[in-house]
């Protein structure tokens, strides 16, 4: 059997934030339990994490001795914008990756390096067959919700259960996810979604038959009956939530980040001013931009609630002129608010000064909400965050829905009811009660004897060969 310090795995992502975070966040969990890890993505990464001025992290994840980063060609310039014209990036990614991926796992062979598996991103479906064609067994971190694998398991072996998705009021009975409208599906499956999006979906799908272990960032409890339905089907071993330690309270052992955008330092100091439960945080991730249509209602809104709010928009210093006029003048002089193109957001819903936390519902955010215990105003756009947005409402009670008018707009009366409904209406204590409850199981699961610290330790042992109950974490 081979010793736990032998076993090495190549880790393959996209170079998006929302994929790479939970990368390296599992890379760090493996390596904590002894396990050797090679972080690979296409390389315009790179050239990002230098021109961010935090290249340092490049260097401390490589000096670690146990982890590193690694690069290969996506066939584009640096200067191709991969999130406005996804389509090509995707297209350019499946012709050049696979022979340039495989030259790096060749290399990285012939400098000593045996990989007992290689875990890929769910995106990039090419992967598994360069997985075989090294010797390589091959697993998939799922870095979505286990409902939405579900979703897309079923969509793609049992589309009768998909009736009619032209009707977003449409119900679906789907096993193991009760409740669900076509509105609450993922928008990648629908109709209106571009073609290359819905072929990433079949095209995953399609290939689980090469890959042996599918690795789940959930938490087993926060999706006990979707997880067990999955067992008869395509079992998923939930071993989130995959968050920073200090999250988790406690402290981060293995340092280096590929934050790929500077955070706004000044965030946390201004969050440390305020009072306890007062702060309304506002984010939309790291890709959709909102419309200035949407910066307008959201600025007003916060205008007449007369509360502080730390507000995310990305490109915020040259998007000045779609704020209402005077609005950023305004709150700089009675410092009511603060306007930032990053945040350090794990950080931010630590902070004992939020309220609540206006969110896209991507499922990195979700995760940490829940992990922080703050309630929600949820506001998804697309892909897999209607039905992450389901979840948060609905089934884990932790918050309300923003929705658009029937004419796509968002009513500045919306903005104000959600906020308000969540910080300070009848159901606002009963929300930040369950809100805790969900943070306490979260963390439980990673303890020791939990139930995603078991699953990763019987994934690392099937890997390695030995016995879960000899795994040891790495002092």
């Amino acid at each position: 059997m081979e010793s736990i310090e032998a076993v090495q795995v190549i880790m393959v992502t996209l170079s998006m934030q929302g994929h790479m975070n939970p990368m390296l966040k599992l890379a760090k969990m493996l390596v904590s339990k002894g396990v050797h890890v090679t972080l690979a993505t296409n390389d315009v990464a790179r050239k990002r994490l230098l021109d961010s001025k935090i290249s340092t992290n490049f260097t401390t994840i490589n000096s670690t001795g146990r982890l590193s980063l690694e690069f290969f060609s996506d066939g584009l310039s640096h200067e191709f914008d991969r999130d406005k014209d996804s389509g090509n990036f995707l297209a350019s990614l499946k012709a050049n990756g696979p022979k340039n991926l495989s030259n790096l796992i060749t290399d990285l062979k012939a400098n000593g390096n045996q990989f007992s598996c290689l875990i890929t991103n769910p995106f990039i479906p090419w992967v598994p067959g360069v997985a075989i064609d090294h010797g390589i067994p091959c697993g998939v971190l799922w870095i979505q919700s286990a409902t939405v694998f579900a979703i897309y398991y079923h969509f793609i072996k049992d589309p009768d259960l998909f009736p009619n998705l032209e009707n977003p009021n449409g119900i679906l009975e789907l096993p193991g996810i009760p409740g669900l409208t076509v509105g609450d599906l993922p928008t990648f499956m629908l109709p209106c979604s571009p073609s290359h999006f819905r072929l990433l979906v079949t095209e995953f799908i399609s290939i689980l038959d090469k890959v042996k272990w599918v690795l789940g960032n959930s938490v087993h409890e926060l999706e006990e009956e979707t997880v067990n339905s999955l067992e008869a089907v395509k079992p998923i071993y939930s071993i989130g939530p995959l968050v920073s330690p200090s999250l988790l309270g406690k402290e981060e052992t293995i340092e280096g980040s590929v934050d790929m955008w500077r955070a706004a330092d000044s965030c946390i100091e201004w969050l440390n001013k305020q009072r306890p439960s007062s702060v309304i945080y506002i984010s939309f991730g790291s890709i959709i931009m909102s419309s200035k249509q949407q910066i307008q209602s959201i600025a007003t809104a916060l205008k007449n609630i007369k509360r502080p709010f730390l507000w995310v928009i990305k490109a915020s210093e040259t998007r000045k002129d779609e704020f209402p006029r005077g609005f950023l003048e305004e709150i700089m002089k009675d410092k009511s608010g603060l306007v930032v193109s990053w945040c350090p957001q794990e950080k931010v819903l630590m902070n004992q000064a939020l309220a609540c936390f206006v969110t896209h519902c991507g499922w990195n955010s979700t995760l940490e909400t829940v992990v922080a215990g703050v309630p929600v105003v949820a506001y998804p756009e697309w892909t897999d965050q209607p039905t992450n947005s389901k979840l948060l409402v609905d089934v884990f009670k932790v918050g309300v829905r923003m929705s658009n008018c029937e004419d796509e707009r968002l009513s500045i009366e919306e903005v104000e009811r959600c906020i308000m409904e969540v910080i300070d209406g009848p159901r606002a204590g009963e929300m930040k009660r369950r809100a805790v409850e969900l943070k306490i199981a979260a963390k439980n699961a990673l303890e020791k004897g939990g139930s995603s610290n078991r699953n990763i330790d019987k994934f690392i042992a099937e890997i390695s060969g030995k016995p879960s109950f000899m795994i040891q974490p790495k002092a």
